[in-house]
């Protein structure tokens, strides 16, 4: 019986392929560059709260992009999206940031999550709302 692949079951590799560099305009662009360029088009991108933290990533040295991964032939993107609108409509809205960045690569784009209500008060640790409720006054008399 044959071991089925990382595509077959719907994950991600891990990893990215070395890719050469391309030209953006008249300056040649490298794959971190690349990298950091696609994931500030998704991020513009009013439906998307924020990259995935899953599989998904350019690996590079001393740091990654994750919910990127930069190939020879196509780009994957992996995102949460904001809850409201059709999944198939972001994914188009992703593309459409991504593709002219990426002319002669295929991307295809991976919806992880969704974010439902409002991000910043998701992702603000419990100290920093406590605090600020009180107002960051404290009574000089309570020890």
């Amino acid at each position: 019986m044959s071991r089925p692949s990382a595509e077959s079951l719907g994950t991600e590799p891990v990893d990215a392929e070395p890719v050469g560099a391309e030209s953006l305009g008249t300056e040649p662009v490298d794959a971190g560059r690349l990298a950091d360029l696609i994931a500030a088009a998704v991020g513009a991108c009013p439906d998307v709260a924020r990259l995935s933290a899953g599989p998904v990533a350019t690996y590079l040295p001393g740091r990654s992009v994750p919910g990127v991964a930069v190939r020879d032939g196509e780009v994957r993107v992996a995102v949460v999206a904001r809850y409201g609108r059709p999944l198939a409509e972001i994914a188009e809205q992703v593309r459409a940031a991504v593709a002219p960045l990426v002319p002669a690569r295929r991307v295809d784009v991976t919806i992880d999550d969704l974010a439902i209500g409002d991000e910043e008060q998701e992702r603000r640790p419990a100290s920093d709302s406590a605090a600020g409720a009180e107002g960051g006054e404290r009574d000089p008399s309570v020890a």
